[in-house]
């Protein structure tokens, strides 16, 4: 099964991260680009070892997951089954997705967060890419641990 190509990377922007690492402080970045890490020293898993398998235990968890087809939707249903081990997880995606039943049944229906973000989020290229804009609005979900 391929879980994300280059056209499905959208490199997130260093100050976006910066500002949400300093609420946060993430320890994981279950869908990174090892050509362009967001923070030295934290756990990470990539397209060749998915983020969507391994399991997120005792982390605090950045996704900004592949946008494409079904991708957004099996990286939120992995974050909704990890918020009970994790201590929070935050996932970047973009506001179009709001309409879906899977979001109604994995957001909406659930204790997440929402964050609307002002403007769109000027994504870095990757290599390999030639995009550099973003069509979209984007919005952050915030899942935190869930006891049990």
């Amino acid at each position: 099964m391929k879980v994300m190509d280059k056209k499905d990377e959208w490199g997130t922007p260093q100050e976006l991260f910066d500002e949400l690492d300093r609420e946060f402080n993430f320890t994981l970045d279950p869908c990174a680009n090892l050509e362009r890490l967001l923070k030295p020293g934290m756990a990470l898993y990539h397209k060749w070892l998915s983020g969507l398998f391994p399991p997120w235990t005792d982390h605090r968890v950045f996704v900004n997951p592949p946008y494409s087809g079904r991708n957004i939707e099996r990286w939120i249903r992995k974050a909704d089954d990890e918020s009970k081990r994790c201590e929070v997880i935050v996932m970047l995606i973009p506001v179009t997705k709001t309409g879906t039943k899977w979001f109604k049944e994995l957001v909406l229906d659930k204790d997440v967060d929402m964050r609307f973000l002002t403007g769109r989020v000027n994504f870095i290229p990757l290599a390999g890419q030639n995009h550099n804009s973003n069509p979209l609005y984007s919005m952050l979900l915030i899942w935190r641990k869930i006891d049990d």
